[in-house]
């Protein structure tokens, strides 16, 4: 990479609005083994914006609870600790976007292809050994991220990159390659590592174009599920391009990417929590 570039990148990702404080208290619960729903309710509870959509998407259709939910105390009774932190953080990603771009980017299908990506990487996570679900849902969620970027500062290349790959139907991040010298994973390594990420979901997003460089769980888990997202069409992230599982995930998965499919059975709960949460 020349350092023009490098330059430009840098100045794309300090563009950039950083995590709100109530969601980076979160994250850091997440990697607590000793906190507690009261932990997660207090955090929550100090940020208003946050309390309210949560408190929406609760009170929502989709989860037809019984009675109204007033408090987040009440949310984390009734949907459980690690539902209500997966939600609080959706809605902390989805807050971070901006609401047009002149790139074109479809920002409401681009965000149901993440959420989607994120709850098959939860999933796909409870089988791989050395992978913590958690972990790699907010890694799903997180591993588009980099397009984000380029949709704002770099719009010209990235919307010329967009067609290139739809009309070829080839992968965009080749297409990002070519056009600008980088792809979305290296800008959005870039960006989790400004938000002071984990080393591990840095690495899954930079590499996750390239998994047979490096062979981990989370990224195992993370490429796996955004094919799985491509393939059912839950979303779409501007790039059509489906790709095969490498020999070191088959291992790890215990099957080619339509074995894992099957294994997982409907995934139409995945997709509707995604469409929820895409609009909150």
């Amino acid at each position: 990479m020349s350092p023009e570039l490098s330059k430009k990148l840098a100045a794309a990702v300090d563009g950039m609005p950083a995590f709100p404080k109530s969601v980076q208290k979160i994250l850091e619960l997440t990697r607590d083994v000793n906190c507690t729903p009261k932990d997660l309710v207090q955090v929550i509870g100090k940020d208003p914006v946050v309390t309210v959509k949560v408190l929406r998407a609760v009170n929502s259709a989709y989860y037809s609870l019984p009675k109204q939910i007033t408090s987040i105390n009440h949310a984390v009774v009734y949907l459980g600790f690690n539902t209500i932190k997966n939600l609080a953080l959706s809605i902390a990603a989805i807050g971070m976007l901006p609401a047009s771009n002149a790139a074109g980017f479809d920002g409401q299908q681009y965000l149901i292809h993440s959420l989607s990506t994120a709850g098959i990487a939860k999933q796909l996570a409870l089988r791989v050994d050395g992978a913590e679900p958690m972990d790699c849902f907010i890694a799903g969620l997180l591993h588009d991220f980099g397009k984000v970027v380029f949709a704002q500062y770099m719009s010209q290349e990235f919307r010329q990159a967009l067609q290139i790959s739809q009309l070829n139907q080839s992968s965009l991040h080749l297409a990002l390659n070519e056009l600008i010298g980088a792809d979305h994973s290296v800008v959005g390594a870039m960006l989790v590592e400004k938000w002071r990420f984990s080393a591990d979901l840095i690495e899954t997003i930079r590499h996750q174009h390239t998994p047979e460089l490096m062979d981990t769980p989370m990224i195992a888990c993370v490429f796996a599920a955004n094919q799985i997202s491509k393939k059912l069409a839950f979303g779409f992230g501007g790039n059509a391009c489906i790709h095969e599982l490498p020999p070191s995930i088959v291992q790890r998965l215990d099957g080619t990417l339509d074995d894992v499919i099957l294994s997982l059975g409907d995934l139409s709960g995945v997709f509707e929590d995604a469409r929820l949460f895409s609009k909150m």
